[in-house]
């Protein structure tokens, strides 16, 4: 596609405002800096002076820090780039976009209403949001004639894509997917496994580094228990997927996923079907690898993929010799981007929504699958399930996919609804955690869930 062209005709350029600083929101900061098409003026964190501590790190001098409605607009209509600590105090600015990428669930919740309400379309980089409420905020917003969009620049996004793409082309897709955030790095000279900063002595992965003609549900297990003092299931991969399922007709193979440490020559080996010697049960799976590689081989960059059934042989076979990656058998071949850019390529969802009204996701997006928690150890009532880090994981709580369904006071209540808030009720190792054994008083997030129950399923209560 000429992207030159796609966004031609534009009367003026998109204005955007990006709500949370951190890695993605400071990468589209700097790069909105050179997006002809688009103007980022409006910066709000959870106080002024950090978003305007962020706008002044990319490069932008005129910056109003703004603490009321009459400031922002005074700031508007004097040129000035705005930093905010509220989005309340500049969502009444005539801008097109809010780009949410707090990655907080109830400030997320919140924004996104927000958003809404003032008529202006939604960018959710936030899949915490996304993963409990982003069907039901689509539903919202096309009430007003505008959209919700997931971002290209992380994977739900690139990976709708993809399908898509095979899909209007006539590809069988038998899995979808991306690799996980880290690889895994063996070094076969100090005999060492090194993921995410961590590194261990696995002299015996040797051993086990290349699959050959060996099984692969046996390869795959051998690897996971060499590696296994290193995490190999990360809640956001599980999270992207199940935004992805909200526009795509994919389905997990297994709730905790497959997740192998696999090289990317061997990605479509193992996400082929147990017929065609692979991991899975049926087609139209999706799933995450672990990228193994040596130290200095390429990286597969947390991209997506697609796994296409190979039908015309000669086809796959001229392709085959020109580089592309088809499975041992020669049954299925791999499809794949390896990237993703975060806010330095999320402009041309921005420039869909504002020019277009168009969303990179599905226009009638569906709860095909939740997200939920699961206990790791015993947790006792009182404990407060604290979302930390960059992958706003909990201590002791996992997460599975299962089919989407309407709240209920004991069914398994979605991850990220239940973040940072305080269990009422033991909860026992292996158990998932329900709605009713987390307090969630004063919680929008489920108060909009409820409502996106309502929309979809005919009890939704």
């Amino acid at each position: 596609m000429n992207y030159s062209d796609h966004f031609a005709g534009a009367a003026r350029a998109v204005e955007a405002c990006i709500v949370g600083t951190g890695g993605f929101g400071r990468s589209f900061l700097a790069q909105g800096l050179h997006v002809p098409l688009m103007n980022v003026r409006i910066a709000v964190e959870i106080d002024s002076a950090t978003a305007s501590a962020a706008l002044k790190s990319v490069g932008v001098e005129a910056v109003a820090e703004c603490h009321c409605k009459e400031e922002a607009t005074r700031a508007w209509d004097s040129g000035l780039s705005i930093a905010a600590g509220d989005l309340s105090h500049v969502v009444h600015l005539p801008f097109d976009v809010v780009v949410e990428a707090t990655g907080h669930p109830e400030a997320g919740a919140r924004h996104a209403e927000l958003a809404i309400k003032a008529g202006k379309h939604l960018a959710l980089v936030s899949k915490e949001v996304a993963s409990v409420i982003g069907p039901g905020l689509a539903a919202l917003a096309a009430q007003t004639g505008k959209i919700v969009t997931p971002v290209d620049g992380d994977q739900p996004s690139l990976l709708i894509g993809l399908v898509t793409w095979a899909e209007v082309l006539g590809f069988d897709i038998v899995c979808a997917g991306k690799s996980s955030e880290y690889d895994f790095v063996f070094d076969p000279g100090t005999g060492t496994l090194t993921s995410n900063g961590t590194t261990i002595d696995a002299p015996d992965f040797a051993d086990h580094l290349e699959l050959g003609e060996r099984d692969v549900a046996e390869i795959a297990a051998a690897r996971s228990r060499t590696a296994s003092i290193l995490p190999q299931r990360a809640v956001p991969d599980l999270c992207e997927l199940a935004v992805t399922s909200q526009s795509v007709a994919l389905s997990p193979d297994r709730p905790d996923l497959h997740c192998p440490i696999a090289r990317i020559s061997e990605v479509p080996t193992f996400f082929s079907t147990r017929t065609d010697g692979g991991l899975l049960e049926g087609e139209r799976r999706m799933d995450v690898f672990h990228c193994l590689r040596l130290p200095g081989e390429v990286s597969f960059a947390g991209g997506v993929f697609v796994v296409v059934r190979c039908r015309d042989v000669t086809s796959w076979e001229l392709l085959a010799g020109k580089g592309h990656i088809l499975s041992r058998s020669g049954a299925t071949a791999m499809i794949y981007l390896p990237r993703h850019l975060l806010g330095l390529e999320a402009a041309t969802s921005i420039l869909e929504a504002g020019i277009k009204g168009i969303s990179s996701g599905s226009r009638l997006t569906r709860p095909a699958f939740d997200l939920v928690a699961v206990a790791e150890a015993d947790l006792s009532a009182g404990t407060m399930l604290t979302a930390t880090g960059h992958h706003h994981a909990i201590e002791n709580v996992s997460s599975v996919l299962v089919p989407g369904e309407p709240l209920g006071e004991e069914r398994p209540a979605p991850f990220y609804l239940i973040a940072n808030r305080r269990l009422v009720r033991s909860v026992k190792g292996g158990g998932a955690i329900r709605l009713s054994d987390v307090a969630l008083e004063d919680s929008l997030l489920l108060e909009l869930r409820r409502r996106q129950d309502i929309v979809f399923f005919s009890n939704g209560a």
